[in-house]
């Protein structure tokens, strides 16, 4: 796969890999406890809230903000999405899997016609 094939076809399982093959390369793995790895995935999480800290309500697509705030939150987001894969491949959790499920959950847990029904009544 190209890098340019690579970029436009990310998948969990690619991600999943990349991680597990750049921990490999430092001999990180011994460092990848699925508890480090939660508290390092915590203080992305927290480094991500330090953006949007002071900010007050931000509109969708961050219109106002300029390119390398947006750069800043992107490279946040990729940290929490990174750490999170690795997470979930340590403690051997199909990740899309287990989202695909928790979906499922939701939409049982939180009915169309319920919240219809609701905005109706609140309306």
């Amino acid at each position: 796969m190209t890098g340019e094939e690579e970029m436009s076809n990310v998948t969990l399982d690619l991600l999943k890999k990349k991680m597990d093959d750049f921990a490999k390369e430092r001999d990180w793995d011994k460092f990848h406890s699925p508890r480090n790895l939660l508290l390092a995935l915590v203080g992305e999480v927290g480094e991500l809230s330090e953006i949007f800290q002071w900010k007050g309500e931000v509109p969708k697509g961050l219109p106002d903000w300029k390119e390398n705030e947006k750069l800043h939150v992107g490279e946040e987001l990729s940290d929490i999405l990174l750490y999170l894969v690795r997470l979930s491949d340590i403690c051997g959790i199909d990740l899309g899997q287990a989202a695909l499920r928790k979906v499922q959950l939701n939409a049982i847990k939180y009915p169309v016609n319920k919240l219809n029904q609701q905005e109706q009544v609140d309306n």
